[in-house]
């Protein structure tokens, strides 16, 4: 859970911190006061767009930080994630998120004590925390996302057969596309195949090795210097061997470093540091030896060969020739050839390939449609359950003769999407199948089924909105839920209904709402309200918790707009008594 947020420097607050806690926290507060900015600060802590225009001119830029708390699998995958970026939990588990924008809109994010890009705020936003509000009523009008709230609530064996058909789908598009590209631009293909089928008889001819370039060079100059390198061995043999006047009887220079060694040794009995430095000797008399081997060997491979040498200047112009066109040395006109290959197969565009490209892409579409007529009826398996469980729901949030129905209908062909025929129907299919999926309300007993966009009024469409995310709570999800006023249009029963599903939801999940009604601020584990001080010259705002008489006071002026109203007071710890009644059933 997010057990602490404080924010700095956006609208009108200047510095508040919010004590959160589990269960259900609600925030109340004037128009104004800065309910809005708060949840604009969770927007921005958890990887949200940032308005430069929301910052204070002081002290010129916005800070957000918040600690988050979480347990199980999801504090696995986010502690694994984030320690995978360089950052670092704390010892107690928690992970600390921190958001700055200035007044220039420039933005910086840090998560557990790193520096990290602001998506990193937004990947840990996806695990741990839901946000809904009035935009997400919105935005649950679009087909597209009712037919993803539907593959949500399906569970993990539709999530798996859709993952099949988008991978399926997506080596069918390549395959037929591919096929496509091949015929459109045959010439242009055949033209590129010829200069590269020229290029590379050119470098096969030549055959270059790797590292050819930099051996032949260092064979050419061995070659051209043979006899200064012929002198120089023989000298330093010489020298090993005795001097230049050497004789049979001359001793060399490792019979003088053995006597050396042999006669320190003999002495080494009075003083030890004789003896350490004739077994330096005996190191240095075998390394001689190997010298003067080495130069005898050295010597015999030597030899000026005129017709070797004209060969490796031959062998170095055919390769400077490739050099010229390919690459810089030797290695990249290789690296050349290999690309060369593997780009002529890119162009094929023989009848054979395109025959097997034409029967890969009819294989390949036979499994999409399969994948996604299954998908199909497990859509609508999914939507017999979650229209009766939302239904239930609504029935608790004072829609008693509601009922939501969610239809799962054939896309209809013709669109810019390919066409293929699911369960016998000519459908167009994309990467999430072939359905369109409609959530459809009847208000009472005889009304028409009627889309949510034009059968539910705002208030309606707030306890639907609602109801969705109680049953989506029972199949997990993200462990912070933030609701902003998602209870507007809405009053009397309705709202006391809205606060004990709100309740009842913040027995498994922390939920903070941002409300102005009592009837559900009543049902608040903890209530946080924003006070704005219009003191000064500047108007601020800062949240302060409330308990006792100062929360019954705050429902009264949510009540009434009066808070110190006997009778509206009276009246709050009257609701008060009631929610407290309800949160322990």
């Amino acid at each position: 859970m997010l057990e602490e947020l404080r924010i700095t420097g956006l609208g009108v607050i200047d510095d508040t911190t919010l004590p959160l806690t589990g269960g259900m926290n609600v925030i109340t507060g004037e128009t104004g006061a800065g309910k809005t900015m708060v949840v604009t600060g969770l927007g921005l802590l958890f990887g949200g767009r940032a308005d430069a225009g929301r910052v204070r001119a002081q002290p010129g830029r916005a800070v957000v930080e918040g600690r988050l708390r979480l347990q199980g699998r999801v504090a696995d995958a986010v502690h694994a994630r984030i320690t995978e970026a360089g950052g670092e939990p704390d010892e107690d588990g928690s992970v600390l998120l921190s958001r700055t924008v200035t007044v220039e809109g420039r933005s910086r994010a840090h998560v557990g004590g790193r520096s990290m890009p602001v998506s990193m705020l937004g990947e840990v936003g996806e695990q741990a925390v839901a946000v809904h509000g009035q935009s997400d009523q919105l935005r649950l009008l679009r087909p597209a996302e009712q037919r993803a709230a539907l593959d949500r609530f399906a569970g993990p064996g539709h999530e798996k057969l859709l993952d099949a058909l988008r991978e399926a789908y997506t080596g069918w598009r390549r395959v037929v596309d591919d096929l496509a590209d091949r015929r459109r631009n045959a010439r242009e293909r055949n033209q590129e195949a010829d200069l590269l089928r020229l290029g590379l008889d050119e470098i096969t001819r030549v055959d270059p090795q790797p590292g050819e370039d930099d051996e032949l060079k260092t064979e050419a100059q061995r070659l051209e210097h043979a006899e200064g390198l012929r002198t120089a061995a023989q000298i330093a043999q010489q020298c090993v061997a005795g001097g230049a006047e050497a004789t049979d009887e001359t001793p060399d220079a490792a019979a003088l470093l053995g006597t050396a060694r042999r006669t320190l040794e003999a002495q080494s009995g009075t003083d030890p540091a004789l003896g350490e430095l004739a077994a330096r000797l005996e190191e240095a008399a075998t390394l001689v030896t190997d010298v003067s081997a080495e130069l005898s060997a050295y010597l015999a491979t030597l030899d000026a060969d005129p017709a070797r040498l004209q060969h490796v200047y031959e062998r170095r112009a055919a390769l400077r020739a490739l050099t010229r066109k390919y690459a810089d040395d030797v290695d990249g006109v290789i690296a050349w050839a290999d690309r060369a290959r593997t780009r002529l197969s890119d162009l094929d565009t023989s009848d054979d390939l395109l025959d097997e490209l034409e029967r890969d892409g009819q294989r390949l579409a036979v499994e999409v449609a399969d994948l996604a007529g299954r998908v199909s009826v497990s859509r609508q398996e999914a939507a017999v359950r979650f229209a009766d469980q939302v239904t239930v729901e609504l029935a608790g949030l004072a829609m008693p003769h509601a009922r939501i129905e969610v239809a799962v209908l054939p896309r209809p062909a013709g669109r810019a999407e390919p066409t293929l025929s699911v369960n016998g129907v000519e459908v167009g299919v994309t990467p999430d199948g072939g359905d369109e999926v409609e959530l459809r309300l009847l208000a009472h007993p005889g009304a028409p089924s009627l889309p949510l966009q034009r059968g539910a009024s705002g208030g309606e469409l707030s306890r639907v909105m609602l109801a969705i995310e109680v049953v989506f709570a029972g199949s997990g999800g993200p462990p912070t839920l933030v609701f902003d006023e998602v209870d507007a249009g809405v009053g009397g029963q309705a709202a006391v209904e809205i606060g004990r599903r709100l309740a009842r939801l913040a027995r498994s999940h922390q939920v903070l709402v941002v409300t102005h009604l009592p009837q559900v601020a009543a049902f608040a584990d903890r209530h946080l309200v924003v006070a704005k001080d219009t003191g000064g010259a500047v108007t601020t705002s800062g949240v302060r918790v409330v308990e006792d008489t100062e929360r019954a006071r705050e429902l009264a002026r949510m009540l009434a707009g009066l808070p110190d109203s006997d009778l509206g007071i009276a009246h709050a710890e009257e609701l008060l008594a009631v929610a407290a009644k309800e949160r322990r059933l």
